[in-house]
């Protein structure tokens, strides 16, 4: 599996490259795209010949007949993540912030506060407001350079009209691959504030080695009647523009009000998404995500140990997912002057850390998941950049 063979993405409608210099001022001709959060590989072999076979077939119409599909998913749940998924429980979405958007539309009303773990993805408090929610931000507690959970202080700050937590396992940013322990915390916090919780598990297959992702559903079996498990195939093999992701829901309740809802919206799924899930969810899948974890682990390390060297700044140690999340808060300056040095000198576009909420001010995220030519040249680029610190 070649990840180190660099693949010009420009001109190709690529939101991560194409935009980054309207974006972020960052240019086409030198720069260096970190920031969205899709990859710089080709996915395995299995998904091309899935779309190959489409286009070798020239028909493109609707997908009928998704048992191979959903066989496929309860395949990977249980040889990937030891869970046993029943197929009627699976609703397929046109990805996972579409997901988390009927979740919101399909649980809660206008006015209810909703809570998330912050800093965190930073579509979750956009789709939030857009709906008409409250944002209720519950910081987590940075502990030895590591996120925590902060429950006692996070039961302070809830008013009641709190009505859905999301959960983003593993976290993003930071990385974090939560414990059994740190779940049935979470879980044990919704149920005493009466919250359902959607625990989005989008990164649980990116996880570093050495480490295990946990599946809410199987740590803490008791909240089936308050909670929602959303997975996907597009982040694990890098086909986001598939927009197809997994919502599921065993409890009969639950269930039936999704289903309400996406029977009222009109959704149905892609077929391009559907082909190419099927291919992906499979033992040759398998073999590609476990040589592209030991890969991202070693820009992982690169990136790290060139970055530490930098007085002032801080790469958090990623147990999963391949976004670094770089702590510039020892550096003493503002967050102005961190994106000049970056965008302007370091010519690389990177999310900057308070769009992630509470606790992000003083971080900017860069996507790792790219050959490690353009790792080892961003950390030079960076040193170059901050080189009167040094």
């Amino acid at each position: 599996m070649d990840f180190d063979t660099p693949i010009n993405r420009f001109g190709t409608h690529s939101v991560k490259w194409d935009a980054m210099e309207a974006v972020y001022g960052v240019s086409a001709k030198d720069g260096i795209a970190m920031w969205v959060a899709d990859m710089d590989f080709r996915p395995p072999q299995a998904v091309q010949r899935a779309l190959e076979g489409m286009l070798a077939h020239g028909i493109y119409g609707y997908y009928g007949d998704d048992r191979e599909y959903l066989e496929a998913i309860q395949w990977w749940m249980a040889t990937r993540h030891g869970w046993q998924v029943d197929a009627k429980a699976i609703f397929t979405t046109h990805g996972l912030v579409n997901g988390t958007a009927m979740c919101i539309d399909s649980f809660t009303k206008p006015g209810d506060g909703i809570v998330l773990m912050t800093p965190v993805y930073h579509a979750f408090a956009r789709i939030i407001k857009g709906a008409g929610r409250e944002v209720v931000e519950c910081p987590l507690a940075l502990v030895n350079g590591r996120y925590e959970l902060d429950i006692a202080a996070w039961d302070a700050r809830l008013t009641g009209r709190e009505t859905m937590m999301i959960l983003c396992s593993p976290h993003n940013p930071g990385g974090r691959v939560w414990s059994e322990a740190e779940l049935r915390a979470v879980a044990e916090f919704c149920k005493r504030h009466n919250l359902l919780l959607v625990s989005d598990e989008i990164h649980h297959d990116l996880v570093m080695p050495g480490q295990k992702h946990h599946v809410m559903a199987k740590v803490a079996p008791e909240m089936a009647d308050r909670l929602v498990v959303m997975s996907a195939t597009t982040k694990t093999f890098n086909i986001a523009g598939a927009h197809s992701g997994n919502v599921i829901i065993h409890d009969p309740a639950l269930h039936a009000r999704f289903a309400e809802r996406m029977n009222a919206m009109g959704i149905s799924p892609n077929s391009f998404g559907m082909f190419m899930a099927t291919a992906a969810y499979s033992p040759e899948g398998a073999d590609w995500v476990d040589a592209l974890t030991l890969y991202l682990d070693g820009n992982r390390k690169v990136f790290d140990a060139g970055l530490n060297t930098i007085p002032g700044l801080r790469s958090m140690d990623l147990e999963a997912t391949y976004l670094a999340w770089v702590d510039f808060g020892g550096t003493g300056m503002a967050q102005p002057e961190i994106a000049q040095r970056i965008e302007k000198g370091a010519r690389i576009a990177v999310n900057h850390g308070g769009s992630f909420g509470l606790g992000g001010e003083s971080y900017m995220r860069f996507n790792l998941a790219t050959p490690r030519s353009n790792v080892v040249k961003a950390v030079e680029r960076m040193q170059e950049a901050f080189a009167d610190l040094q």
